[in-house]
């Protein structure tokens, strides 16, 4: 979220200081041309008075005026010059510079020859390399009888621009620097609560339920969602807590009149002719029921039972539950075979026996007959696998997705013993202890599964030494 929420603020606020930039720059812009204007309109009407007393070339007044021009542009570098109207010059400097006949200098001559001043010239900016024309009239008893013109280079004007522009530059950067700061402490202060209340969901989702955020910090309303959140998962908490004591006291609880009521069956039995089928069946049943209330009960212990882990040899505990099994597969007729070197985790060696026992069940009693089961124990550096591939019928694409949930099985294996839990008590006590079981489709046929427990301790676990 931080890479979306990040970016979107450097762009508001970059297109804020923008917003503010720019006009800034083209005011400073408009007000360096602008002084400069006044200065040069200033000047044009100093020598416009001068040339006001002016008579004719032998008016030693003429002369002083030409003084004045020669230092103004000795010392300015700007072009002036006093023309009739006549275009014919009064007095200019340089004494080579004289009205053309086309541009903004004619232009603006022939403003101030209508008694009026020269327009504002156009803003120059700094990559422009243009010059600035002033012109004002020169009047006598009403009359306009010369034009004061002058020419001025922008070099200085631009110079002082560029620079004014580079500071604003300057403090728009380093106020995004700032904003930028600013925001990455924003969003971080935002969505720091977010990242740990995405932990600890995650932690919940992993089977952690007594995970909890830490409601401080960032705003108010993710600390009241925080605290929202640790409420609804103390609820749920409790509910998984009632359900849990609920399947195992109902199973224990059941369990002794289903033993009486199998009692009673066994004696009525002796009383039948032997053989009879209702009553088989009926025990048959009876068994089963008494099977499905021993598994809810492992069940709930799995879900409550904290995980017992020690530094265990998973290999030798592997060859030891399929030594176990071999002669039950030998007497179905499917060979079982286990390729188990030493290998060191992490886990409770109670729990992966029985979760290695649930496997391996599953594989020999779906394997046919002359087919074999293959065990094999590896590690990859941060978990030890135990894998058992069979040569059964497996499962469809959709069997795949459900297989492990509670009390399902395969339509296809509904008289195939058992009672649907296994796998599911198997899971719940790899969880326990930070492992994990995973099914995939074995080419050409069957099923693969995956028994993973951690090679590291970590925090969070009940650990042991052995």
């Amino acid at each position: 979220m931080r890479t979306r929420l990040l970016p979107l603020l450097i762009v508001l606020m970059a297109a804020m200081l923008l917003a503010l930039g720019i006009p800034l720059g083209i005011g400073m812009a408009s007000a360096q041309q602008q002084k400069v204007v006044v200065d040069r309109i200033d000047d044009t009407a100093h020598f416009a008075a001068l040339a006001q007393y002016v008579t004719g070339p032998d008016d030693e007044r003429q002369d002083t005026l030409e003084s004045e021009l020669e230092s103004y542009y000795e010392v300015y570098d700007i072009r002036v010059g006093v023309f009739y109207r006549t275009d014919v010059p009064m007095a200019n400097a340089p004494a080579t510079w004289f009205l053309p006949e086309t541009g903004e200098v004619r232009e603006a001559f022939e403003e101030a020859r209508l008694s009026r001043r020269s327009q504002n010239p156009h803003q120059i900016w700094p990559w422009e390399r243009t010059r600035l024309v002033v012109a004002s009239p020169v009047i006598r008893d009403g009359d306009v009888v010369a034009v004061v013109v002058t020419d001025s280079p922008t070099g200085d004007m631009r110079s002082r621009i560029l620079h004014n522009w580079l500071v604003i530059g300057a403090g728009l950067m380093a106020a995004m620097l700032l904003a930028v700061g600013a925001a990455l402490r924003l969003t971080g202060w935002v969505l720091r609560p977010v990242r740990v209340l995405d932990a600890t969901t995650h932690a919940i989702a992993s089977g952690s339920l007594k995970s909890r955020v830490a409601a401080a910090g960032g705003p108010p309303e993710l600390r009241r969602l925080a605290h929202s959140f640790n409420e609804m998962a103390d609820n749920v908490e409790d509910v998984l807590e009632q359900q849990r004591a609920f399947v195992a006291d109902a199973s224990h609880q059941l369990r002794n009149p289903l033993a009486a009521l199998l009692l009673r069956i066994e004696l009525l039995a002796f009383e039948l002719p032997e053989g009879n089928k209702e009553i088989a069946s009926v025990q048959m049943e009876g068994k089963r029921l008494a099977q499905v209330l021993d598994d809810l009960l492992d069940l709930a212990l799995a879900e409550h039972t904290d995980a017992d882990l020690r530094i265990t040899d998973i290999g030798a505990l592997t060859a030891e539950r399929v030594a176990a099994w071999a002669p039950t597969a030998e007497a179905k007729g499917v060979t079982l075979v286990g390729d188990c070197p030493p290998t060191t985790a992490w886990a409770d060696p109670v729990t992966l026996s029985s979760a290695l026992d649930a496997v391996i069940d599953n594989a020999v009693k779906f394997t046919p007959e002359g087919e074999r089961v293959e065990v094999t124990v590896s590690s990859n550096g941060e978990t030890a696998n135990v894998v058992v591939r069979d040569n059964g019928p497996g499962l469809t694409d959709e069997e795949l997705a459900r297989v492990g949930d509670r009390f399902w099985r395969s339509g296809r294996h509904q008289n195939v013993k058992g009672s649907g839990l296994g796998l599911s008590i198997s899971r719940a006590l790899l969880a326990a202890g930070g492992g994990a079981i995973s099914y995939e489709h074995h080419e050409p046929h069957g099923l693969k599964v995956t028994v993973t427990v951690p090679r590291s301790a970590t925090s969070g676990w009940t650990v042991a030494t052995a």
